[in-house]
């Protein structure tokens, strides 16, 4: 149950489904089927869908590569929150727009499992919501030349400890694709 005050609200979260951020990720056409999905099932049961769109240099606002991927449409009522740093809520208008919806709980999807969908679900138990974890709806690039796992245990391993994540008076989470209630 979410601290924040007066926000019974879910919404789902899609973070930076965006051309150069999926190419080459663990089970692209999957995850992304998987977002498909749930952004139908929310706009079926009237429940707001925010998109999360990253740039930097290396992912420039307006290039293709920033784009979200073809499969997905946002609709103009969407709301769409542009970023610059891991996590969603930094230096973005995120809380205000979950703020105008009364939202206190999140249902978060997307890209990178090991960078912004950490991050993201970080910052919003820190800032008092509840958040769930799509568990077959997340994906990352493999980045084990580097040292990291490869990309399927990073999943694995995001899915565990968030399933197991606990703060005062909020709930985490992770749940399938088939289970997500937004109720």
């Amino acid at each position: 149950m979410t601290t924040l005050t007066d926000r019974p609200n879910t919404a789902l979260l899609i973070i930076d489904v965006q051309n150069d951020v999926m190419a080459g990720t663990h089970n692209r056409d999957g995850v992304i089927a998987n977002i498909t999905a749930l952004v139908a099932k929310a706009r079926a049961e009237d429940v707001p869908v925010v998109w999360v769109q990253h740039s930097s240099d290396d992912l420039p606002e307006g290039s293709d590569g920033w784009r979200y991927v073809a499969e997905l449409t946002q609709e103009e009522s969407e709301p769409v929150v542009h970023k610059r740093y891991g996590d969603s809520f930094e230096d973005t208008d995120l809380e205000a727009v979950l703020s105008e919806r009364r939202i206190g709980r999140l249902i978060v999807t997307g890209a990178q499992t090991d960078q912004c969908i950490r991050c993201t679900l970080h910052g919003a138990i820190v800032r008092g919501y509840d958040a769930a974890l799509v568990g077959d709806a997340h994906t990352t690039e493999d980045l084990s030349e580097w040292g990291a796992p490869p990309p399927d245990k990073v999943i694995d391993h995001t899915n565990l400890y968030w399933e197991h994540h606990t703060a005062p008076g909020r709930n985490a989470g992770t749940v399938s694709t088939g289970s997500v209630d937004f109720g």
